[in-house]
């Protein structure tokens, strides 16, 4: 039985819209998952700035138990203080936070290997709980940094991929940066006279 030409019409005009339909799902589909990996993405940042604030406000009472012990360590107590300041800062792009954090970082790790020549200061309880706090943040900051960079390569990876790349370009998702360390965190710190 052969179809008249009213229903050839509404089967090709049926197999059509069957065609945009499934094309809008899947965009639509595409789209959202693009959303969600870029707020995962900034959900992650958001834990890495929680913990950096948490660290932040550690640094000033563990700074003040060492200047006790060593008060003639008043550089490094400048490079803490301009370190916190930029991070107090905020703002700017995740590149610009992850260079102040890593400022932070040094300076933290130069401390505590100044820490070293001060017997009294090491068996102070009060400078051994800020030093634990301490501890926790950067364990804290260091897991948060992971998740970030996972949810950072999950996102790339996905915009990357055809044809998510060309919805992608269409809809300004851009590539994530990477958490990466400062060439600087990669070498080994220089404390220099310290131990002499």
């Amino acid at each position: 039985m052969a179809l008249s030409k009213k229903a050839k019409k509404w089967l090709i005009i049926g197999g059509i819209v069957l065609v945009i339909l499934i094309m809008y799902g899947s965009l639509k589909g595409t789209f959202n998952t693009m959303v969600v990996l870029q707020e995962t993405i900034d959900e992650h940042w958001a834990k890495i700035d929680v913990n950096l604030k948490r660290r932040y406000n550690l640094i000033p009472n563990f700074v003040k138990t060492v200047k006790r012990y060593a008060k003639h360590e008043k550089e490094l107590f400048t490079q803490i203080a301009e370190s916190r300041a930029k991070l107090a800062g905020g703002g700017g792009t995740t590149a610009t936070r992850a260079k102040a954090a890593a400022g932070m970082e040094s300076a933290i790790g130069r401390l505590l290997m100044i820490v070293e020549r001060y017997p009294d200061l090491k068996a102070s309880a009060n400078f051994r709980a800020l030093q634990d706090e301490l501890a926790g943040s950067e364990n804290r900051i260091a897991v948060a940094r992971n998740r970030y960079n996972e949810a950072v390569k999950n996102y790339n990876a996905h915009i990357r991929k055809f044809p998510t790349n060309i919805m992608a370009g269409m809809f300004n998702f851009t590539k994530a940066v990477y958490f990466k360390a400062e060439e600087a965190e990669k070498e080994n710190p220089d404390v220099g006279d310290h131990f002499k």
